[in-house]
């Protein structure tokens, strides 16, 4: 299984006086990547996200990273996904990048992007893009900080069609 093979792969930065340890999730993150998901306005059971892991993991589309800080706790993630449609190139896209409330500014975000960049250039991607909400001002700023630039803005829609 691919969690298990990667689980053992992480990277160490030093942010601050702190030291940071970037690495692929596992199934094991579960708890912490729900609580997380919640942090992000996505209310996410344990078991939900121990679902998700365990499809999203072994596919080599996605790549999951997780944030580690001198304890070794999870304070942040990262989800990164190649995206290929018929009109246009393929790309990479991040699914979605939470940090930890009593850590953000400390530039755990900053090394998770750097991870998931790092992820999207050895897959061969020749863009990486993000969507962010149009009220998450603070993570726009983070983006346009880290040389993204707004390409566009669009509405989504969606339609249930399980049975209510």
């Amino acid at each position: 299984m691919r969690s298990a093979i990667y689980a053992a792969w992480a990277q160490s930065y030093r942010s601050g006086d702190d030291m940071i340890q970037i690495r692929l999730a596992s199934a094991l993150d579960a708890q912490a990547i729900a609580g997380l998901c919640d942090q992000l306005g996505y209310p996410t059971t344990v078991e939900q996200a121990r679902q998700r892991l365990e499809a999203l993991l072994p596919r080599p589309e996605h790549a999951i990273y997780v944030a580690l800080d001198a304890a070794g706790q999870v304070t942040g993630w990262i989800h990164l996904h190649g995206t290929h449609h018929l009109q246009a190139e393929p790309y990479a896209e991040i699914g979605g990048l939470v940090v930890d409330a009593a850590h953000t500014g400390q530039g755990i975000g900053a090394l998770l992007v750097q991870q998931g960049e790092s992820w999207v250039v050895a897959q061969g991607y020749p863009q990486l893009r993000v969507r962010s909400n149009v009220i998450r001002a603070e993570a726009h700023k983070f983006y346009l900080k880290h040389g993204y630039s707004l390409h566009k803005s669009q509405h989504v829609f969606a339609k249930s069609l399980r049975p209510a």
